[in-house]
């Protein structure tokens, strides 16, 4: 298949993060892009400014007649939207192309020199960095993002096509379709359970994964995670190490050793540890592909971030908030370390939205342990997704589970006066869901109350 022969490509979903690079990048290759979304939203608006045409009720009539026949047509498709669904149905029984997103990136990745960031955290900051410092060294490159990154106010970065920097997406063993040059794998936390069942299959098919790479490709990994490739960690003797580490005015102040110089004058902006690892991976991919120190130490002072990764959306001497898509015991505790490092002696409160039933029972105990280590905690409902409920799970459960004294069970409802009413000066919102629909009202609500 190739896919300059499709002059329409319909996009069933096209308001994902995901979904929507691609829509972009069609845009930009001058196809004729169109698609269904179950609601309208700013990417959405977004598309439609570019010239996509998007509707949104999912009707058969609206692609059985008119433009669409198999011969001029590729249909992407995400596995959120299910198999009942009427414009999917129509364009399966008349025999069109039809590809999951990870299967285009696929076509993509094995016609250009492709750089696959995997890892069950980190994903979409570490290839983000990565874009942005391949975009600063002016490689002819393309980035697609599972995030809006700040520098563009995009998901899609775009220097050229001889170059594809991806996400490699081990939910449903997506990255199997990849064709990676170069690969990282940021971590390997159990996670997808509902699809994997064991931590143990979730590490084999990261295994399987690597093993796309060719024979001259290159394998970056955390220091710990058991893949045998070009490590790297923080002052801890690996290939790639963050050395003389300080901070200054809020901002990382670092150099790099890597395995052939040392790099110094380091700059990030991004708090956290897990971001200087992310960085730092970023770094060594680029470092490898050619990029050189000068573009790469621009690039890395001039990182801004990525929406819903530590966003502040009120950063006062006397009330700060910040917004984070953490929905991972993990990634909860990596927010808790950042917040903890740049306000040692402040009152944090977290808001938690759960993301998804099967995620809540497997890691239970975990969410309960992190959860806690904040000083105030506003636990929401459960956002179930592509989920139905089950049995006894929900956050009534989990809430019985977290042992601290100030915490409270609140409906989206409930929200904005509870943090009206709160002491705290640092607040957290945290949830893969649709708490991101909050955060405008819990900033007004915040901006007039401290």
């Amino acid at each position: 298949m190739q896919l300059k022969q499709f002059t329409y490509i319909y996009f069933i979903g096209i308001g994902g993060i995901g979904m929507s690079a691609l829509a972009r990048y069609f845009l930009l290759m001058n196809k004729q892009v169109h698609g269904y979304d179950k609601t309208l939203s700013e990417v959405t608006n977004a598309l439609q400014d570019l010239g996509a045409t998007v509707c949104f009720e999912d009707d058969k009539d609206l692609v059985e007649n008119g433009l669409y026949n198999a011969s001029n047509t590729l249909v992407i498709y995400t596995p959120a939207v299910p198999d009942t669904h009427q414009q999917l149905g129509f364009f399966r029984s008349q025999n069109f192309a039809v590809l999951k997103r990870s299967q285009i990136l696929g076509l993509i990745t094995k016609d250009t020199f492709c750089l696959a960031v995997s890892g069950t955290h980190g994903k979409t900051t570490t290839t983000s960095i990565l874009g942005h410092l391949m975009k600063v060294a002016n490689v002819n490159m393309t980035a697609f993002l599972g995030g809006i990154t700040e520098n563009y106010n995009s998901n899609l970065i775009v220097n050229g096509t001889e170059v594809s920097v991806v996400e490699a997406d081990e939910f449903d063993r997506s990255f199997l379709t990849l064709y990676p040059d170069m690969a990282c794998v940021t971590s390997m936390d159990a996670d997808h359970l509902d699809i994997y069942n064991a931590k143990s299959a979730l590490e084999d098919s990261f295994r399987e994964f690597t093993k796309r790479l060719p024979e001259n490709g290159k394998l970056f990994v955390r220091n710990g995670i058991s893949l045998s490739g070009i490590t790297y960690g923080i002052n801890d003797g690996s290939d790639y190490q963050i050395k003389n580490l300080t901070i200054e005015n809020g901002a990382y102040q670092f150099g790099i050793q890597t395995p052939s110089a040392y790099i110094d004058q380091l700059t990030l902006n991004l708090p956290g540890r897990h971001n200087l690892e992310n960085a730092l991976v970023a770094f060594a991919m680029a470092y490898e592909y050619g990029c050189d120190t000068v573009s790469l130490r621009e690039g890395l002072a001039t990182y801004r971030g990525v929406k819903r990764r530590f966003t502040y959306h009120i950063k006062r001497s006397d009330c700060v908030y910040i917004d984070d898509y953490a929905h991972h015991p993990e990634e909860i505790k990596a927010v808790h370390q950042a917040v903890r490092e740049l306000y040692p002696n402040k009152k944090v409160m977290a808001v938690f939205q759960p993301h998804l039933y099967s995620r809540t029972k497997d890691f239970a105990n975990e969410f309960a342990e992190t959860l806690a280590l904040f000083d105030a905690l506003i636990l929401l409902d459960i956002y179930p997704a592509r989920e139905l409920p089950i049995a006894g799970i929900n956050s009534a459960w989990l809430f019985d589970k977290i042992a601290m004294a100030n915490k409270q069970l609140l409906g989206k409802s409930e929200l904005v006066e509870a943090l009206r009413l709160s002491d705290a000066t640092v607040f957290v919102s945290m949830g893969a869901g649709d708490i991101g629909n909050e955060v405008s009202s819990i900033k007004q609500t915040l901006s007039n109350a401290h």
